[in-house]
């Protein structure tokens, strides 16, 4: 019994709970030489983080607030797409198109923001240049041509998520403006989708009809006038044959014209867009700037202003730790520097064997 007590006592001592060792803990001390550090160098923390608040208070005076305004379409889809891949590909395809450079053309006319001072910061670049005769006067072809980059870098357009919705962003100073273009681009959008005119509402293809037309009229009229008022008839028989053949080209011309034009027109509507886009909602005036945030800004200011104060603070501890040091081993490695002074008489070794050569025996006798 005794023995299995003791072998009990050491299987339960083998296998005890291990022992609670505190991992390392900050002392006292450190946190008294962390707050000595601050305090000696609490100017030139605060040096720089009251720059770096300059800084940023002077960016944000100068880049001034952005108001972003958002509009919502839906681009419904006709045809049946085998994948949820080509629906995306089919749906950022309508997302090149509301970014592509006809529709910002046509928002920049439509809107005059060629005129904009917002939209002509690039012509500034090219006055020196106009100035001295190296370039062309602007004229109002490059005019708009300055205002679509601009334009193309405020204006932002991407899909919501696997679904058919598009949302339509464009930033600029006045919240106004901004809502009133991202609502020109969304129509626009729409009006280059959906619209189903005819030909024959184009002005070219008016023209070209009336020209066909008076043509084939006017050589139909010279062959009547003619075959009425014709003196010598072998003379006039030549002269009506041209005439015919030529009222006939002329006929002819304006009926293949109708033909290929009643053929396209039938074509166009028996067709119908992949795509039909509608407005699901409107941009409005943002009532807060997009960016800059400030308080992003002056938070960012104020974080980076402490680190390089305290790099700063650190770096002029080692260097003039640096410099103590190395003054101190100069000091104590610099035999040749010593100064040489003269000793007593007393202590030179050389009058002291002088005075021994000349000393005076002393005999000592007893009393008796």
């Amino acid at each position: 019994m005794l023995q299995n007590s003791r072998t009990d006592n050491w299987i339960n001592r083998d296998n005890g709970p291990p022992e609670f060792r505190p991992g390392p803990v900050v002392s006292l001390a450190d946190v008294l030489a962390v707050l000595a550090f601050i305090r000696r160098h609490v100017p030139i923390i605060s040096l720089t983080c009251f720059a770096a608040l300059g800084v940023a208070t002077l960016y944000l005076i100068t880049v001034g607030p952005t108001f972003t305004a958002k509009a919502l379409l839906i681009v419904n889809a006709k045809a049946t797409f085998a994948d949820a891949a080509s629906v995306s590909t089919a749906v950022e395809s309508q997302i090149g198109i509301i970014k592509s450079e006809s529709i910002a053309s046509a928002v920049i006319e439509k809107l005059g923001l060629a005129q904009d001072l917002e939209f002509t910061t690039g012509q500034g670049s090219g006055m020196i240049s106009r100035l001295l005769g190296w370039s062309k006067p602007a004229t109002e072809a490059s005019a708009a041509r300055y205002a679509l980059e601009p334009f193309e870098r405020k204006l932002s357009a991407k899909r919501v998520g696997p679904t058919y919705l598009v949302e339509i962003t464009f930033g600029s100073r006045d919240p106004d403006r901004a809502a009133q273009i991202a609502n020109a681009v969304a129509e626009k959008y729409i009006t280059h989708q959906m619209d189903k005119g005819s030909l024959q509402d184009d002005q070219w293809v008016k023209d070209r009809l009336n020209e066909l037309s008076t043509q084939a009229l006017a050589a139909q009229t010279a062959l009547e006038d003619y075959s009425k008022n014709r003196k010598e008839p072998a003379d006039s028989a030549a002269t009506i044959d041209k005439l015919a053949a030529a009222a006939e080209s002329s006929k002819n011309a304006y009926d293949n014209f109708r033909y290929v034009l009643r053929k396209t027109v039938a074509t166009q509507q028996q067709s119908s867009p992949v795509f039909e886009a509608s407005l699901v909602s409107a941009a409005s005036p943002p009532l807060r700037p997009s960016s800059p945030k400030a308080r992003i800004v002056l938070g960012i200011a104020i974080v980076g202003g402490l680190l390089v104060g305290i790099a700063i603070a650190f770096l002029r501890d080692l260097l003039d730790r640096g410099i103590r040091t190395s003054g101190q081993e100069s000091r104590l490695s610099a035999p040749d520097d010593r100064i040489d002074r003269p000793l007593p008489d007393a202590v030179r070794p050389d009058h002291q064997s002088q005075a021994s050569a000349k000393a005076t025996p002393v005999r000592l006798t007893g009393s008796g």
